[in-house]
């Protein structure tokens, strides 16, 4: 057929959905178009039919058909608003010719949707200054989760970037407030996580069956009696909601998570902002040009507000090491 076009995977799109492979390349063709031509094997890897839902592999060869006029395939740079631009570039921790890293705000997704087209990944191109290439996400963190967010500045440094949290040597440090304190006050949770339908949307539940290993650190950093705790948090595995459902199943849900914690993650009598309570602390990943980049993201004011009423001090911000408060793990 005319105008049928192969391209192969590359190494910094493996584990991409292949509906946001195209949604990255040919923002302008819908879903439904896509799911047309999906469903008349008009678009193939190695071959075969796909689902939009799949997961790509580096050096899958991926059939592209000809999407039509009304859908541009060239890529281009996208427009963003002057506020947004701004807002973006003065939320840098980190930059050099390779890595980018920001402190994400809460409330805005890192990529968009079906309802969602404001997202963070639409933003990007106000971070190029002076590359050649649009910069790329190598991992994510949930709509209203705040904190540090690395993203690759070329296609190399994406690649190396995505094999360091394959490999798990990427390390990340989240602090939340939530309701109750746990017991033990420190600990490893092991709880198997599968996705679930329900009437607040998929989330993750425990299932030990069909479930995939999921494994957390937790430790409590300080508390306000029995009302609540602030936890320092540290994901070995990274399952979508990991942290959430685990502080769940523990009996002590993030403040303001209904979807996980239900009328139990807000304490009504305290007054607290009702926002989500889960901000990514730290990173420390191995930069593609060697040695480790570190970043520490300030937390956002509604928890600052929460640390104040409670009582909380800022304990921990000093330390030259974010991660010491696990440290003792690592030898379990």
């Amino acid at each position: 057929m005319s105008g049928v076009r192969t391209e192969e995977i590359a190494a910094e799109d493996a584990g991409l959905r292949l509906d946001r492979w195209f949604k990255r390349r040919f923002p302008e063709l819908s879903h439904a178009r896509l799911q047309k031509l999906l469903r008349t094997g008009q678009v193939r890897v190695d071959g075969k039919r796909i689902k939009a839902g799949a997961r790509l592999e580096a050096g899958q060869r991926l059939r592209i058909p000809p999407l039509g006029d009304s859908n541009k395939t060239k890529q281009r740079v996208r427009e963003v608003s002057a506020a947004d631009a701004e807002a973006l570039v003065s939320r840098i921790l980190h930059r050099d010719a390779r890595v980018i890293v920001i402190d994400k705000p809460p409330g805005l997704a890192v990529q968009g949707g079906t309802a969602t087209l404001r997202h963070l990944d639409g933003m990007l191109d106000a971070l190029r200054f002076d590359s050649k290439e649009r910069p790329r996400l190598v991992h994510r963190l949930d709509k209203d989760t705040s904190g540090v967010l690395a993203l690759a500045r070329d296609a190399a440094a994406a690649a190396k970037l995505t094999a360091a949290f394959r490999a798990k040597t990427v390390r990340k440090l989240y602090w939340a407030a939530v309701a109750g304190a746990p017991k033990p006050p420190q600990g490893r949770i092991s709880l198997a996580l599968a996705k679930s339908p329900g009437p607040k949307g998929e989330r993750m539940v425990a299932n030990a069956a069909k479930g995939k290993a999921a494994e957390t650190l937790y430790k409590v950093l300080d508390k306000a009696s029995k009302k609540a705790a602030w936890l320092a948090l540290e994901p070995l595995t990274g399952r979508t909601h990991q942290l959430r459902a685990h502080c769940a199943a523990l009996g002590t849900p993030i403040l303001g998570d209904g979807k996980y914690g239900g009328a139990g993650a807000f304490l009504v009598d305290a007054g607290l902002p009702r926002k989500l309570h889960l901000h990514a602390r730290a990173i420390r990943i191995p930069h593609p040009d060697g040695g480790l980049l570190e970043a520490v993201a300030p937390l956002p004011e509604h928890i600052l507000e929460t640390w104040r009423r409670l009582g909380f001090e800022n304990g921990g911000s000093d330390k030259s090491d974010p991660f010491e408060v696990f440290n003792d793990f690592f030898h379990m």
